[in-house]
């Protein structure tokens, strides 16, 4: 670790959006109402296939890092009404959608989806069957808790169609375990992941979380060390993002506890070093994958996108997401559920849509999106093949943000060529910063700015 590169994170260390899209979230309104949203799936192309995603808000128990829309109810028994909501809003949905839309991709996130007992598993996917065609070789996915995990919820899975599994494991040491109230042994994740691997899952990925409290360079050593040796197909390595004044559950993690700049910069330095040498190939923000994965060609291919579900290969996809503030998209709109369990449920009950806000983009939002995802993607935007695709040309539209770059191309984190921009190596860690330069948003917004979680 150089002192100079310990500068470079505390000057950048600023509050930034994480371009799962843009224009971000805090810019959607809510004049953007449930009759804008029809107009919009029924606008869609015929030939353009789907991307399906189910939010399951309920969880065992709170972890004290959690940025997610969760519950924890305590009884199983309020998961059955909000199961009959998502079936009548799928049903809703797809009567307004041409029915030969095909779904390639189908994600379940939450809260902790497999809180849902195996029948459940099978009921909600035999929803989502019937009211859409999922195609044979799609990429069906789901985020679970190892903890309270069973080998039959995997067993439900595999039956249903899933063919990935993405665990939470977070860190094992068990200081920051005890820290955020989450407490999960090396042996219990050993276990499921002999299990998913038994019953054949495709794709296995880990996330972890770096910045939480207690945590040391050496403490999550270990922590990776361990990860290595399981060798999961992708990892996805998260900074945690403290916002207390989104999350009152955060205010339960001293922030003495927390990693201050220098330890945040060991922790990054460490996650490359190990992912590195095990021959991991870090695709940009947060995400590791081994070299064969679609996601490494993808982006050698210059085909990897970005949306509210990270990284993906399915950059033509509409995205329907149901549920409590599940954030649907279509090439030119933003749409966001109710995200109050209550309201949600009544909305549901009242019309078959959730629609709290959304947003239409205009046609410069759509090419500064281009260009962030680009960067963040590709790590590289080439200004010729960019302004022939858009129709523009590039140094003349992109002035402010070419101006934005050059103070971060001194200090080495971008190239600027007369024809390109690259990220550097060291830049990859200020991607979120990188991306803030394309954004009018920030630049010209109200006095009153959103709050975001710290970019690195």
């Amino acid at each position: 670790m150089t002192s100079t590169t310990l500068e470079l994170l505390r000057k950048y260390s600023v509050a930034g959006p994480r371009y799962t899209s843009y224009p971000t979230a805090p810019y959607f309104h809510t004049g953007f109402t449930e009759a804008d949203w029809a107009g919009a799936l029924a606008a869609a192309p015929a030939d353009r296939e789907l991307s399906l995603y189910a939010h399951i808000p309920f969880c065992d128990t709170l972890c004290h890092f959690c940025g997610c829309n969760m519950l924890v109810p305590r009884d199983y028994s309020k998961t059955q009404p909000y199961l009959g909501h998502l079936d009548r809003e799928m049903a809703r949905t797809a009567q307004l959608v041409d029915p030969t839309r095909v779904a390639r991709q189908l994600h379940w996130g939450g809260g902790t989806p497999t809180y849902l007992n195996p029948g459940d598993i099978r009921r909600l996917m035999g929803m989502m069957r019937q009211h859409f065609t999922v195609a044979d070789d799609a990429e069906i996915s789901c985020e679970i808790d190892p903890r309270e995990l069973t080998r039959e919820h995997l067993v439900a899975l595999r039956e249903s169609g899933f063919n990935r599994v993405s665990f939470g494991v977070q860190d094992l040491d068990p200081a920051v375990q005890l820290a955020v109230n989450r407490i999960q042994p090396k042996d219990l994740i050993q276990q499921v992941l002999d299990w998913s691997r038994e019953l054949g899952f495709s794709s296995i990925n880990l996330d972890l979380i770096m910045g939480l409290p207690k945590q040391t360079v050496e403490s999550f050593s270990r922590t990776l060390e361990q990860v290595v040796a399981w060798d999961p197909d992708r990892l996805a390595v998260f900074g945690y993002a403290h916002v207390p004044w989104l999350k009152k559950h955060q205010r339960l993690i001293k922030e003495a506890d927390l990693p201050d700049a220098a330890m945040r910069l060991g922790l990054q330095e460490r996650v490359s070093e190990t992912l590195g040498a095990a021959g991991y190939v870090n695709i940009g923000l947060d995400h590791f994958a081994h070299p064969e994965d679609e996601l490494v060609r993808a982006q050698q291919n210059k085909t990897l996108w970005r949306n509210f579900q990270g990284y993906t290969t399915h950059k033509d996809c509409d995205i329907l997401a149901f549920g409590m503030s599940g954030i649907s998209q279509t090439a030119d709109t933003y749409m966001q559920n109710e995200k109050n369990l209550k309201r949600y449920e009544e909305r549901i009950a009242a019309t078959g849509l959730a629609v709290e806000r959304g947003l239409k983009l205009t046609r410069d939002d759509q090419i500064r999106r281009d260009a962030i995802t680009r960067v963040m993607c590709d790590l590289e935007l080439d200004f010729a093949a960019f302004g022939r695709e858009w129709g523009i040309d590039f140094a003349d539209y992109f002035a402010d943000a070419l101006a934005d770059l050059r103070p971060l191309a001194e200090d080495g984190l971008v190239t600027l060529a007369q024809d390109r921009i690259g990220v550097t190596t060291i830049g990859r860690m200020f991607l979120r910063n990188i991306g803030m330069c394309f954004d009018r948003y920030l630049k010209h917004a109200p006095s009153e700015q959103p709050r975001y979680s710290k970019t690195v």
